[in-house]
């Protein structure tokens, strides 16, 4: 049996702020320049102590930096909505009110160290709250927010608390449940609204707690897997996994100073989010912005970035996609200076576009849910349009054939991090309860990533597929996203994704599924497929052109953006 359980969680906490006035005397911190990679990776070294939470020893001491005038005015955390609300809290601010949620969930809840927490919260303040309540008890957090992946991930997942905003689940999933709403609280036990008298939420908890000593490999928090290539995976990540290794991102990649205001437009069920709303910018002292938008709206995301004072930006390929397709002449976005995207590789045009219309580049980074940021574009560097750009400093990162040999420059193989002898910060611990996955990943010195790819002769990294999406025809082996880089260039083409069809001479041969721009939806459909074919022959080998196409009207994709090209795949031959 199903119930319906809707609730507004912890929205707007009517909680006295501390007194604080706001610094201004402190001057901008200089931007790095990463021009000699060399340097920058060789002199890189992170120091593990043996006990790290990054609540007590990152924001906390953010926390005293902004109380010494350390620090520069502009919050720690600055959340916008749709309708004209504002929220604004300095470090001061974000502790005094987590701890207050800290002791809700471990006084009135029962929680204790070592519970596993789901959040399922959309971009509204109170899920930063969980995440640093969560930290600062030592609990795991799971963050998920569809109602779809909630089902599955409850069924496999056991002993559960749920903090929750709006969710479908059985009585069976989660054993108790955290339903809040209008400032106040209950918590109850077996899904049952009744189990459980109220009680005022935020007026009567304590701001007075101690975070938990919490050693720097103990376990953190839970993430889940974008479900490209089947079920999400339950990923395993250490309080330093994360909370340092994701220094690598804020430092390098992002380029994040004090005085930065940082936005990324994911959604709170990806891990994404943990890497730039949460440990990258904080761990710099950055400011983390956020802006709740139910759907991803292209006029909204101008005006924010044209409105507020964003210096860096980072958003999905199909994000800058959707930005660069929208009339972007009467905006200006006097503040932004850098520019990053992750999850898919990012077309030629389209950063070409974003490039002639900002006077931007467009950083591309490559990671998982399981790792920190793999490689990326760093500012100095020159960028190769198409590549992930080079290793970060946080792996040692290789091209390896089936026997874990690494390939020389030029040759196609799998993407590889070395965890032996030494196994790299950043690196998550294991798939939660699937030891055979975890195993799965290990070849010889070196944990595969599941990706393919090679490595020019300047040390440059380019990704070809997911291993599973490769498509061989005919002897050759094609890689699904530069048949994509051709077919966006067609002017009728929105969005495509593509995978092997069944043939019965050729073994598997490309198909396109493509949305069509809206002015070509009522052209000839059967000479526009003709078109786009020869299109693509001219733009690309052409043994790689889509010997099938079939218009649709969207493509099915994850909460991440990504496309779930294992779903169409998966009807192709006939498996769904």
């Amino acid at each position: 049996m199903e119930i319906l359980l809707r609730v507004k969680c912890l929205q707007r906490l009517a909680i006295p702020r501390p007194v604080r006035a706001l610094h201004r005397d402190y001057g901008t911190a200089t931007p790095r320049n990463f021009s000699d990679y060399d340097s920058m990776k060789r002199d890189f070294k992170l120091e593990v102590p043996e006990y790290f939470n990054f609540a007590g020893d990152v924001l906390d001491k953010w926390t005293d930096m902004e109380k010494a005038g350390k620090r520069p005015s502009n919050p720690a955390f600055w959340w916008v909505n749709g309708d004209g609300e504002e929220v604004r809290w300095g470090f001061e601010e974000l502790g005094f009110l987590s701890r207050k949620l800290a002791n809700i969930l471990t006084e009135f809840c029962g929680l204790r160290r070592g519970d596993r927490v789901v959040v399922i919260l959309p971009q509204i303040p109170e899920w930063w709250l969980a995440n640093v309540a969560c930290l600062r008890t030592g609990f795991w957090k799971a963050p998920k927010e569809m109602e779809r992946e909630m089902a599955f991930t409850l069924d496999i997942s056991l002993d559960h608390w749920g903090l929750t905003h709006e969710m479908r689940a059985s009585e069976q999933m989660v054993s108790r449940i955290l339903f809040c709403a209008d400032g106040l609280c209950r918590a109850v036990a077996n899904a049952s609204p009744s189990a459980s008298p109220s009680f005022s939420l935020p007026r009567h908890a304590s701001d007075n707690h101690t975070c938990v000593r919490t050693k720097h490999d103990e376990m953190m928090s839970i993430f889940f897997t974008s479900g490209t290539s089947g079920f999400p995976k339950m990923t395993g990540h250490t309080h330093s996994s994360f909370g340092l290794g994701l220094s690598v991102n804020g430092r390098f990649w992002l380029d994040l100073t004090p005085s930065d205001v940082m936005w990324n437009t994911s959604d709170t069920g990806w891990a994404k989010t943990a890497w730039s709303s949460v440990f990258s910018p904080w761990t710099q002292g950055a400011c983390v912005f956020a802006h709740y938008l139910p759907r991803f709206e292209p006029t909204s995301i101008l005006q924010t970035l044209a409105k507020f004072p964003i210096t860096v930006f980072c958003s999905a390929p199909t994000a800058y996609h959707m930005l660069v397709q929208s009339d972007m002449t009467s905006y200006k976005f006097k503040s932004l200076q850098h520019c990053v995207s992750a999850g898919e590789p990012i077309n030629l045009e389209v950063t070409e576009q974003w490039r002639s219309k900002t006077g931007l580049d467009i950083y591309e980074g490559y990671g998982q849910t399981e790792t920190v940021l793999i490689c990326g574009n760093f500012k100095g560097m020159k960028i190769k349009p198409g590549s992930m750009g080079k290793p970060s400093p946080a792996f040692d990162t290789k091209i390896l054939d089936e026997n874990g040999n690494v390939l020389p420059p030029g040759q196609e193989g799998d993407i590889g991090l070395r965890v032996l002898p030494n196994r790299p910060l950043g690196l998550f611990t294991h798939y939660i309860d699937n030891p055979t996955k975890t195993a799965s990943t290990l070849r010889g010195n070196y944990y595969i990533t599941g990706d393919r790819g090679y490595m020019d002769e300047d040390g440059y990294f380019w990704f070809i597929a997911r291993s599973d999406d490769i498509i061989s025809s005919s002897g050759y082996r094609i890689g699904p996203f530069e048949v994509e880089s051709a077919l966006i260039g067609h002017p009728a083409v929105a969005e495509s994704a593509v995978v092997s069809s069944p043939d019965p001479i050729r073994g598997e041969v490309v198909k396109a599924f493509i949305v069509l721009n809206p002015n070509y939806k009522s052209h000839d459909q059967d000479q526009l497929k003709k078109d786009i074919q020869e299109y693509v022959k001219k733009t690309t080998a052409p043994y790689k052109y889509p010997r099938k196409v079939e218009f649709v009207q969207e493509l099915p994709k994850t909460i991440s953006g990504k496309i779930k090209r294992n779903e169409l795949k998966k009807k192709e031959w006939g498996k769904i």
